[in-house]
């Protein structure tokens, strides 16, 4: 089994300001709560209302399965679920937590979405010095984020093997499973693409060109080479270019606008908000072409050209990332040369965005300005879709099939549940070899040990003690109530466990030890901690 580790945040889509990492989480959580093989529908959550929204994600799939919340305050019953997924790379503090109950009791499974941000490639170097294990798991998106992810760990294990002379590594596997989507969600009827057609002035002889996906020049898809392509295409056509996405603000807005204005006059732009479920419909209905040339190094995958060969759209995509593993060139549409400068030439792109002299907006900004897409491939790609509705419909065809036979849910979510399996069964074979420490987590070690120079002498076995007063039991339940005593209430013993010790003590001193001898054997530890709690309330004193 998988336990979901659940915030609404990452799994909505509902926000202001949309991104791909929270479409691709809602689209996966409804595809795991509806196609998963499980008895239990596990969540670790942060708060209790976090558990409560994924119970109603599990009941609106129909599911009627029992769901399990997961806290920090129970965090050991993720032994039961055997696996947690992480909608993100950073799986290193997960497995630090998890070694205070044992690496061996559940794998962590984490996911790459974008990487190229400081946050997210501070957690991939940090496998390398976490205490992740052979049977955690840091899904690969696509072949190329795989390459960037290795290439970012083998920079680091350089920078260790020089300076500490590390040479043993243990990482996680890394596998590449690509997003899934829902393809039904793109299936419209004539009527309706006749509807969305004309709710944009788009008729029969109309083409229009769709692209769909947050509208920013510097973090998602420069448009000028779509633009420019449109312009060269389009001689004698009338055509539409849909854009539906959301601005961040007026100046990107204008930025757009002033944009197409220049490179494409003979085009006509319209704007979709992506936030708005119709206007996506919309978007989708109204559509012959897809297109998008994302150059961003912020993108690892990009969801939206397999939605749009889920939609039967030809799609015209740059030869970047994630596309060159979900759109077969020639096939389901093109995909477009694209040219970056070689490496040693970006260092002080790097250094700006390490010292924050710039913004991870303005990093990526700044490296996709050297990052090219062919226009004329653009263009000509574009000039056969146009003239051909054969060919148009051809590609379509191939890539509504593709999508539903490698990308919808019901295949994805499957491969999750074989790597849930295939690294429960390394933890068997592999957890027994791993050494114990003394302290799992040194950055949280137990304050006795870290601190345990600080006291003048240290509670053992052997500390003789006595009552310090007459009438303890009675003086410790008033001590008890006063409230710079009872904010720690959890941590402590209980009345009836004082008063256990009080008796053994009413005969005269004793050793810790003979103090907690007969209480159960599961709370002897918990109440020998706790005698110098006593000593610190004044009814128990050290002789020796």
């Amino acid at each position: 089994m998988i336990a979901i580790y659940f915030h609404p945040e990452a799994y909505s889509i509902s926000g202001p300001k949309l991104m791909g990492r929270h479409a691709a989480g809602e689209s996966f959580v409804r595809g795991f709560v509806r196609y998963a093989k499980t008895d239990v529908f596990w969540a670790q959550v942060e708060k209790p209302e976090h558990a409560k929204a994924f119970a109603v994600a599990v009941q609106a799939a129909g599911r009627p399965e029992p769901v399990r919340a997961v806290t920090n305050t129970s965090l050991a019953a993720l032994a039961q679920a055997g696996a947690v997924y992480y909608p993100g790379p950073g799986i290193g503090q997960h497995a630090w937590r998890r070694g205070l109950f044992g690496h061996e009791k559940w794998s962590i499974i984490g996911i790459t979405h974008t990487t190229a941000s400081a946050g997210a490639m501070d957690a991939i170097v940090e496998l390398i010095t976490a205490p992740v294990q052979p049977w955690d798991a840091v899904i690969c998106t696509s072949r190329a984020v795989k390459d960037n992810v290795e290439r970012m760990l083998q920079a680091q294990v350089d920078h260790l093997g020089q300076r500490l002379g590390a040479t043993r590594l243990v990482l996680p596997r890394m596998p590449v499973i690509p997003l899934g989507i829902h393809t039904e969600d793109f299936v419209f009827s004539d009527a309706q693409r006749s509807h969305a057609r004309k709710s944009i002035g788009a008729n029969e002889q109309t083409l229009v060109v769709l692209f769909i996906g947050r509208l920013s020049f510097h973090a998602k898809a420069h448009p000028l080479a779509m633009y420019q392509a449109l312009e060269l295409a389009a001689k004698g056509r009338k055509v539409v270019v849909v854009e539906c996405g959301w601005y961040a603000n007026d100046y990107i807005r204008n930025a757009f606008t002033e944009a197409a204005r220049s490179a494409c006059p003979g085009v006509r732009v319209v704007t979709l908000d992506g936030r708005n479920a119709q206007d996506r419909d919309t978007a989708w209905a109204t559509a012959d072409v897809f297109c998008s040339l994302s150059e961003n190094i912020q993108e690892t995958f990009g969801i939206t050209p397999i939605e749009a060969m889920a939609d039967g759209l030809p799609v015209v995509v740059s030869d970047w990332n994630g596309y060159k593993d979900t759109v077969r060139d020639g096939v389901d549409g093109f995909r477009i040369p694209t040219l970056m400068p070689p490496a040693g030439l970006g260092g002080d792109l790097a250094a700006a965005h390490a010292l924050e002299n710039d913004t991870y907006d303005m990093y990526c900004g700044h490296s996709c300005t050297f990052s090219a897409v062919d226009v004329q491939a653009t263009a000509e790609a574009f000039r056969r879709l146009f003239a051909s509705p054969e060919l148009r419909k051809q590609m379509g065809e191939e890539g509504r099939k593709q999508a539903r036979a490698v990308y919808d849910w019901a295949v994805i979510i499957p491969k999750y549940e074989a790597l849930s399996e295939e690294l429960a069964e390394i933890r068997r074979q592999e957890a027994h070899k791993l050494p114990k420490l003394a302290h799992p987590w040194p950055a949280r070690m137990d304050p006795f040990a870290a601190f345990s120079t600080y006291p003048t002498r240290t509670l053992t076995t052997e500390t003789v003690l006595e009552l310090a007063l007459p009438g303890a039991a009675e003086k410790l339940t008033r001590w008890r109530s006063l409230a710079m005593v009872d904010f720690a209430k959890r941590v402590l013993p209980t009345q009836e466990e004082c008063e256990a010790v009080i008796t053994v003590l009413t005969s005269g001193p004793r050793p810790a030890r003979e103090v907690v001898n007969g209480l159960p054997a599961d709370r002897q530890a918990f109440v020998f901690r706790s005698l110098a709690w006593m000593v610190k309330m004044g009814v128990l004193r050290v002789l020796a």
